[in-house]
Parts: structure tokens; sequence; C-alpha cells
């Protein structure tokens, strides 16, 4: 059965460093990200209701849509959306590894809440 997809707007950046809309959850799982050139595995560093962020070994320009799917740790629930690229920068001058942020701008409402549960039960 297909899921629903909800669009959602790039919120206006906020002021100062703390620029998030969502509280986010420090992770560190497998995530799979679709681009033009196929299918990526990718490591996930934090993820919202909004946004996630991930390690990949190759650089992404901003604005660039992209897909994922991930695999949540609590009963294997799998979920998915699509984002697009809002900042990528490099971990280090030595490696060829990129910290790549991701705005979730179609998620399905369900998909949607069990980010943010995962959020929640990290931060009791």
């Amino acid at each position: 059965m297909p899921r629903e997809f909800i669009s959602h707007r790039v919120p206006p950046p906020r002021e100062g460093d703390e620029r998030r809309h969502h509280p986010r959850a420090s992770v560190d799982w497998p995530l799979e990200i679709t681009l033009a050139d196929g299918v990526h595995e990718a490591r996930l560093r934090d993820v919202s209701r909004s946004g996630v962020s991930f390690y990949l070994d190759q650089k992404v320009a901003e604005m660039t849509l992209l897909r994922l799917e991930l695999e949540l740790p609590s009963g294997g629930e799998r979920i998915g959306g699509t984002g697009v690229v809002v900042r990528c920068r490099p971990v280090s001058p030595a490696l060829e590894h990129f910290e790549v942020a991701v705005f979730l701008n179609e998620m399905g409402d369900a998909d949607r809440e069990s980010l943010a549960r995962l959020v929640r039960a990290r931060a009791d």
C-alpha cells in the first residue's frame, strides 16, 4: 500500500546559534538514501520530526532532493520520506566523508510521529 506524503515548507531560519524548530535525538544507525545515481549506505547521526543528519562518503550539493529509508530499532518499524539537503560539510580535511543535514519535506504523518516518539523517548 503506498504511503501518503504530506508536503512541508522549509521554515524560515531562526536567529542565533540554535535554529532548530524541533528537538533532536542523537542516534547511530544505518540509513539508506537514494540519490540520482542510486542507493547509498549512510550513518545516521541525529533525528527530529522535521529533519535528519547523517554521515556519507560523498559530497551532496545543497538543495539536492533525496529519498531516505531507515529501520527504527524499536521493533523493526521501517519509515521513509523525501527531503532536501540544507547543509553538507566535510567531517575532516583528511577524510572523504561528509556530514549531511536534510529537511524532511515529504513524510507520512505516521512516520513523522514515529520520529517524534523516538526523540521523546530518548529525552526521558
